[in-house]
């Protein structure tokens, strides 16, 4: 397994290369070995991504002794799994409805540190996808700026399948522009100086649109095994 944990350490520092020093690389560790994740660790990689609950939960008891790793809930999150969520990680980068958001907020309510949240936003349509459009946002932020409890800051987006680079450009740019509009609005509690976006095929475009944490899976790790039905 050397060889392959070599392989990890070489695709981590090649892509550093690519990302500047303010964009935060998160290694999305869904489906990888806990033994993946040390080798990515070793490679100098502390931001961890988990789509599930429960498979966070188990890595995490095995990660003990890495105590510097910063944990991100980077999928859907449902509400009644929300209690554990604020146990599990440090940011939770799907927060997709004012239902989630008031679940979590209320939850919060008594946790010295709640944390960081990004709203899940889709700017094109996606019956795939969850979150919200951007004038349902618009229509939600007063009430989300009034979630205390919640630390909001910033916007996160998965593109559609299928587009092309130029498509995927100008919607990263249109993520972009509305984090920019809705600073600029007077919000209590919620700060837009974040913006998740950028996966290992669109990264570079997430990047050059103004991203501040790309959230890397493939590209760091190899191809994962294919996902096999339960019998």
């Amino acid at each position: 397994m050397t060889g392959v944990f070599d392989a990890i350490a070489q695709r981590i520092a090649t892509i550093r290369e690519t990302i500047p020093p303010h964009v935060r690389l998160i290694a999305v560790s869904k489906q990888v070995s806990v033994e993946a994740m040390r080798a990515a660790y070793a490679a100098g990689v502390r931001d961890f991504g988990e789509s599930r609950i429960q498979e966070a939960e188990e890595k995490q008891y095995q990660l003990q002794d890495l105590s510097d790793i910063t944990w991100h809930l980077i999928g859907h999150l449902q509400s009644n799994k929300a209690a554990r969520a604020l146990e599990l990680f440090d940011w939770i980068h799907s927060v997709d409805s004012l239902k989630l958001a008031r679940r979590l907020n209320t939850l919060a309510s008594d946790r010295p540190t709640p944390p960081q949240a990004c709203l899940q936003v889709k700017f094109a349509s996606d019956p795939n996808k969850y979150g919200w459009d951007a004038p349902q946002l618009l229509a939600d932020l007063p009430e989300l700026d009034q979630l205390h409890h919640l630390n909001i800051v910033g916007l996160m987006t998965i593109p559609p399948l299928g587009l092309s680079e130029d498509e995927i450009l100008a919607l990263f740019s249109e993520a972009k522009e509305f984090a920019a509009q809705l600073d600029q609005t007077a919000l209590q509690t919620i700060r837009m100086k974040e913006l998740s976006m950028g996966m290992s095929g669109d990264y570079g475009l997430a990047i050059q649109a103004g991203a501040t944490m790309v959230r890397l899976g493939r590209v760091l790790f190899g191809d994962r095994p294919p996902q096999h039905p339960q019998p």
